[in-house]
């Protein structure tokens, strides 16, 4: 059987959630641009890594945390493309089919980084 954890699971709940509400709190009463600074609020990223702390110790643990670095570092690149893209995209296409496109290309640019830039 899988031996899932609740409380990490928990965590990047708590954290992600948090963070999305947030951010649309900000967005709604003090505009786009401060709510997506938000947006980009490493919630995830810092669940895993705490979540990590469970499940790992000592060398281990550096490790592996570093390997998820590595993997968060090519994520916020292609997060930033995916951002830029979405600007342009939307404007053009409409934010369906605009949102479509950067995430498309958000799909392409991640592993393309990861295998040439950051073969972990």
């Amino acid at each position: 059987m899988l031996n899932i954890e609740v409380s990490p699971i928990l965590l990047r709940f708590l954290f992600g959630g948090s963070a999305v509400a947030i951010s649309a709190l900000i967005a709604k009463n003090f505009g786009g641009r401060l709510g997506g600074i938000f947006a980009a609020f490493p919630a995830v990223y810092l669940a895993a890594i705490l979540g990590l702390r469970m499940d790992y110790e000592g060398s281990e643990l550096l490790l592996i945390s570093e390997q998820l670095s590595k993997g968060a570092l090519v994520g916020m690149i292609a997060d930033i493309c995916c951002a830029l893209a979405a600007s342009y995209f939307i404007l053009r296409y409409g934010w369906k089919r605009g949102l479509a496109y950067a995430l498309i290309l958000w799909a392409v640019l991640a592993p393309t980084i990861y295998f040439t830039w950051f073969r972990l």
